[in-house]
């Protein structure tokens, strides 16, 4: 706490506190401190506050001595921690998170926090002695509810639902509230409980050999009681430590005859608290040495770390960036600092938890969102007491409470899934570790093989520094890649061709040299859609304006925007026909049909619906790196930096779908995916290949993946980036409002338009609806703004776009709109 706050050793008369509760709120608000809990009171712990009859456990911003003018504060409650949750460095992060990405500190807490430190309010019923005695206007559940409060003068809700015999207690609730026989109040219950475990140990007279050998050759009665305490000290000798469960199974012993030794005092039982998390040793073992390229690359980012503090290292597929990271990883451990490596999906921490804990052990902490609440905490405290030395995780792993962290690794930097969409704070997690490593003065490196074009950027023009790898590891070279022209294979029936001849003879080729193959296709499911052959309605979604995906397997039709299933339809609500055509395909349906092409072949399929799992990505990779896989199907979750060594063959089976987004971002996405996964094949000492079929054969984007010419990308897109002035050229702001009646979402959007018209007619585009204009029964209109790169000139926009909202939701017309402001889409 603030020494400025006490006058010697005299507690300060009043103390205010900014508390940062988890709600969307304008400005955090001011409790005042009473006298009694100023001494324990500090910045980053959690405190008990009511707001509105209703209990948070908020966390301290700040603590001053200025009362608010404008009202009188309640005063804190309790204080939930002895020592802070979080440092100020992190308070410091959400705050610039919430400007930056236009949002409050709660909704920043909300994403930072693991929910079981939050903790959850249970709702009890008080009794209002102003009420007095007069139940006459109440009818029977009513009476039985307020009888038993006047008695016991509080009830929770638990107790209500014994009363009446029932699980839907509401209505009556309500009742009771509304005729102020009662009010409800909160009560704050921690969520988070340590994990246990019964550990035996001998009671310490028998630590003595002579006491215990009599006791031993005086044993009377209970042979096995005996039987478990050898087994207990065979245990004791060969495992160090011997818990309850071991011991029982060791002994085949029961739990009465194990109480029987600890009554008799032979044995005590003790219970100790445990780590959900498996840990290892803690060692660090390198055993391996550089290549003369990645030498190079290694100590030009040591010499760009002096000049700048972000670094792109721009490395080709294959070229062993991960070992690089690891030896900047073993440097930053040496000197007694944190280090921080993100990926962008939980699919590819697998390989990486394997290689990391190899030359790390114990060292390494995992946090994606597969973790449990109660893992979440146990890894949050390893964090901030500085135990974890290495964090590897997704984008939420920005948010963790690191003491000194010296090094960010932002692995596949150009991956759009380091953008948080849903829900607030929107934030992009590469963009803020680079402020997040300022504010420890911490070094940041971007590693990929298709850089996004505004880090590039940043790298051309002197912002970042760049440091290129050029060569594959082990002189492996690039795959080659061939384009299959599906326009000039003539099909029967018209359908969309699947598998061409030439892959089909490529599949079997590498299947005959024992190799493995990758086959990708970004959409999953069976069939993107059914359509009827007669009339030509397609089934769409009730809740969205979007077509149903066919997923065999379940036997259902499927929404990918709400997640809503519908049985199959047989019969057209159109024409009534029966007749429907599955047109497209997904993954699921290519798997099928792989299987009846090569039905000697072992196929897997790896998408959303194929591994949801907590252990599922892990027991698949693992299946295809044992070689107990020949084909493996998949969606984007193939693509990103897997290193599989047994694959010489990648296919990409609709180069269309990729290509024809409309996005402006669409050329530069469509070469990452198509480089990335082409960079699975030919690994290793293997020369891969790569077939491409795709109709439009003259896009530009083919040849620079044909030639594996990042730089050709580049010098095409900036040009069209900069003719229509889109990143890195500007800024974007997109608005998304959204309401269950479509024409005041519309009037909303425009409202909000012409605030801002004053000043930026020139920057916004729209507002218009989106290609898919209602999602989950809400209808969606959308406003595009793009502003010039001026801190001042943006910091303003995003002024007058708050401004705007809260002139907007004051009329009651509008209040029930969602304005969605996301900075700096992807």
């Amino acid at each position: 706490m603030d020494n400025d706050l006490f006058t010697g050793n005299t507690l300060a008369a009043q103390l205010f506190a900014e508390v940062i509760i988890p709600l969307a709120l304008p400005q955090n608000y001011t409790w005042a401190i009473p006298a009694h809990l100023q001494e324990n009171v500090q910045p980053g712990s959690r405190v008990e506050v009511q707001l509105k009859n209703k209990k948070y456990a908020g966390i301290i911003k700040t603590l001053h001595r200025q009362k608010p003018a404008a009202f009188a504060p309640k005063e804190v409650l309790n204080i939930l921690d002895e020592a802070p949750l979080l440092f100020p460095i992190q308070l410091q992060f959400w705050k610039w998170m919430a400007d930056y990405y236009m949002c409050s500190e709660g909704e920043v807490m909300n994403a930072a926090v693991p929910a079981n430190l939050k903790l959850s309010s249970e709702s009890i019923l008080i009794w209002n002695d102003e009420h007095g005695l007069d139940f006459s206007d109440l009818n029977g559940e009513e009476f039985l509810v307020a009888e038993a409060l006047e008695l016991k003068k509080e009830l929770r809700l638990s107790e209500v639902q014994q009363i009446l015999d029932a699980a839907h207690v509401y209505p009556i609730i309500k009742r009771l509230i509304d005729k102020n026989v009662c009010y409800v109040w909160e009560e704050l219950k921690a969520k988070y409980k340590p994990k246990t475990e019964t550990y035996i140990i001998l009671h310490p007279v028998y630590h003595n050999e002579d006491k215990l050998a009599d006791l031993m050759n005086n044993w009377s009665k209970g042979p096995k009681q005996l039987e478990l305490l050898l087994a207990y000290l065979y245990l004791i000798k060969s495992e160090g430590e011997v818990t309850q469960p071991v011991l029982l199974k060791k002994s085949g012993a029961s739990a009465a005859q194990l109480k029987g030794l600890i009554d008799k005092q032979v044995l005590i039982a003790e219970k100790r608290e445990i780590g959900r998390i498996a840990t290892l040793p803690k060692n660090v073992y390198i055993d391996f040495e550089l290549s003369q390229a990645q030498q190079t690359a290694y100590d030009a980012i040591q010499m760009a770390f002096m000049q700048k503090p972000v670094c792109l290292l721009h490395g080709v597929t294959a070229s062993g960036k991960t070992q690089i990271y690891i030896r900047l990883i073993e440097q930053n451990l040496l000197e007694g600092k944190q280090v921080l490596y993100m990926l962008p999906e939980i699919a590819l921490t697998t390989q990486i938890i394997r290689r990391l804990q190899k030359h790390f052990g114990g060292n390494i902490a995992i946090y994606h969102s597969k973790f449990n609440p109660n893992e979440r905490v146990e890894i949050w405290n390893k964090v901030k007491s500085g135990e974890a030395k290495i964090v590897l995780g997704a984008r939420s792993a920005l948010l963790l409470p690191f003491v000194n962290i010296g090094l960010i690794i932002v692995d596949e930097e150009h991956d759009p899934s380091y953008k948080q969409q849903d829900p607030a704070p929107r934030y992009h997690a590469r963009d803020s570790a680079v402020y997040l490593a300022a504010l420890f003065n911490a070094k940041v490196l971007l590693g990929s093989a298709t850089p996004s074009i505004e880090s590039y950027n940043n790298a051309q023009t002197a912002k970042y520094s760049l440091v290129s790898l050029n060569e594959r590891f082990g002189e492996a070279e690039l795959p080659a890649i061939q384009l299959i022209d599906l326009k000039k294979i003539e099909t029967a029936d018209r359908k969309k061709i699947m598998l061409s001849p030439q892959l089909k003879e490529a599949i079997q080729s590498s299947l005959n040299q024992k190799k493995q193959v990758i086959l990708f296709q970004n959409r999953r499911g069976y069939s993107p859609y059914m359509i009827c052959n007669v009339c030509g309605w397609i089934p769409q979604c009730r809740n969205c304006d979007v077509t149903l995906t066919f997923h065999k397997a379940k036997n259902k039709l499927a929404c990918h925007y709400c997640g809503t299933t519908y049985p199959v339809i047989n019969t057209c609500a159109a024409c009534g026909s029966h007749h429907f055509i599955e047109k497209n395909f997904g993954t699921e349906k290519i798997e099928e049909h792989i299987a009846e092409t090569f039905p000697t072949s072992r196929v897997s399929r790896m998408d959303y619906d194929s591994v949801k799992g907590k252990y599922d990505h892990d027991n698949l990779i693992k299946l295809f790196e044992q070689q107990k896989i020949d084909i493996l199907v998949g969606t984007q979750m193939v693509v990103k930096g897997l290193d599989f060594e047994h694959v010489n063959l990648v296919g990409i089976l609709d180069a269309d779908g990729i290509l024809n987004f409309t996005d402006f971002r669409v050329n530069e996405r469509a070469y990452q995916l198509m480089e990335q996964v082409s960079g699975r094949a030919g690994r290793k000492d293997n020369t891969g290949k790569v077939l491409i079929q795709v109709s439009n054969m003259q896009h530009p984007v083919l040849q620079f993946v044909q030639q594996h010419n990042y730089q050709h990308l580049y010098e095409f897109e900036i040009q069209n980036r900069r003719h229509f002035f889109y990143p890195p050229y500007s800024r974007l702001i997109h608005i998304i409002f959204r309401h269950k009646e479509n024409h005041i979402a519309e009037e909303a959007a425009h409202l909000l338009q012409q605030g801002l018209q004053p000043a930026f007619a020139a920057n916004i585009t729209g507002p218009a609806q989106p290609v898919v204009h209602r999602v989950r029964n809400l209808f969606l209109w959308e406003m595009l703004i793009k502003l010039p790169k001026d801190t001042a000139i943006i910091q303003q926009c995003k002024t007058q776009i708050q401004q705007q909202i809260i002139i907007l939701q004051s009329n009651k017309r509008y209040r029930g709109v969602d304005i969605i402001p996301d900075i700096d889409p992807v």
